[in-house]
């Protein structure tokens, strides 16, 4: 099985769920966000907010391929992009953290650990940034797709709780934290393997 993870672009804008490419739950303020709905416009402005995010502060999602076909995406941006986020009774996200949005797996693919690959990419992208954290407001309610992720997810993938609420906490990732035991004993078998490469002591016959 192929799987690659894309920088999201509009190019590859497309390969989002439909109703996630006119979702914007996130990228425009409530009021914003219901004039854009009753214009018709949502698709647009979406198109819009990837726009200048790209552009003034650079990739900001990931589409996940498995054999070519779209199966999900990850988006972030620092909170400061993320207008809805400053409407959570848990706000605001930490100044030294960027906002994990909302991610989506497709159904069949979900159990394969494609969540937390998402997540470590995005954990990578942002240390080579710069920054030292993900932040993410959780749904401890979650029942089906939604814009926010659920809270048990984000547990589960290393987030740890920072601002406790029953139906929405805000939950934080450590960068430094999400390299994965593979990686550690990658890492470890690497300089074990350098030393016992080193040059043998002859000994006199």
């Amino acid at each position: 099985m192929g799987r690659r993870l894309v920088p999201l672009t509009l190019d590859n804008l497309q390969d989002l769920p439909r109703r996630c490419r006119s979702c914007v739950f996130w990228e425009l303020d409530p009021v914003s966000g219901e004039a854009a709905v009753k214009a018709g416009t949502p698709e647009l402005e979406k198109e819009a907010w990837i726009s200048a995010v790209l552009l003034e502060w650079g990739s900001c999602g990931r589409v996940v391929y498995v054999d070519e076909v779209p199966v999900g995406f990850v988006m972030y941006a620092p909170p400061a992009y993320v207008p809805r986020s400053t409407a959570f009774p848990t706000s605001p996200v930490s100044p030294d953290a960027v906002q994990l949005i909302t991610a989506w797996i497709m159904p069949g693919y979900q159990g394969q650990g494609l969540g937390r690959v998402m997540v470590q990419t995005v954990a990578k992208d942002l240390l080579r940034r710069g920054f030292r954290a993900i932040e993410a407001f959780g749904d401890a309610r979650w029942d089906g797709p939604a814009c926010l992720l659920p809270a048990d997810h984000l547990l589960s993938v290393g987030f740890k709780t920072v601002r406790p609420h029953p139906v929405h906490p805000r939950l934080r990732l450590e960068l430094r934290s999400t390299l994965s035991w593979k990686e550690d004993v990658e890492l470890a078998l690497d300089r074990l393997l350098g030393a016992a490469r080193k040059e043998p002591v002859l000994r006199p016959l």
